[in-house]
């Protein structure tokens, strides 16, 4: 059986990126493969070359023919050197530079608020609505008036002991 090692092509149109696979030459060339030993991505800058070295000079000891494209980035790693023999096999890939962190601008504020200052607008809302109503009782109603509102008002969640605690607060200041 013939071994090749070649490129397995994956990614989308125009943005190739390839894997370095060990397959049997008669299989179709991103069909069946025998074991991935690398990945190579020629759109990055500079281009990414990774190569399992271990595995790479084993299949190269046992016969395995790298294709053109192959060699080339095998003599890139330094891998090719070493299995033919050379002293001075060294890796010439370049390297990206890592990235600096990410530090935020203190001095800008933030685009985004934080989850916990959005519901406490809404909870203050209704309370702007109460003290409109007070206002009016004050302004005119009588302590039995006060009582026929309360009941026919819908109480709001937990506040209901407050509107009866206030329509009796005033009814007792009506009668003095």
């Amino acid at each position: 059986m013939a071994v090749k090692i070649r490129l397995k092509r994956l990614g989308k149109i125009r943005a190739p990126y390839y894997r370095i696979v060990v397959a049997d030459s008669r299989t179709k060339r991103d069909g069946r493969v025998i074991e991935e030993i690398g990945k190579y991505h020629p759109t990055e800058e500079p281009s990414f070359i990774e190569v399992n070295s271990e595995r790479a000079q084993y299949w190269l000891s046992v016969g395995a023919q790298p294709t053109e494209q192959v060699a080339a980035l095998l003599k890139l790693t330094g891998d090719w050197g070493i299995f033919k023999g050379e002293k001075g096999a060294v890796s010439t890939v370049k390297t990206k530079e890592s990235k600096a962190d990410f530090v935020a601008d203190e001095k800008k504020k933030p685009v985004l608020k934080p989850k916990a200052e959005a519901p406490a607008p809404k909870a203050e809302e209704p309370k702007a609505e109460e003290p409109k109503a007070a206002d009016d009782d004050a302004a005119g109603a009588t302590g039995d008036d006060l009582a026929a509102d309360a009941s026919t008002e819908a109480p709001v969640e937990g506040s209901e002991d407050a509107v009866v605690a206030e329509a009796t607060a005033d009814a007792d200041a009506d009668k003095a």
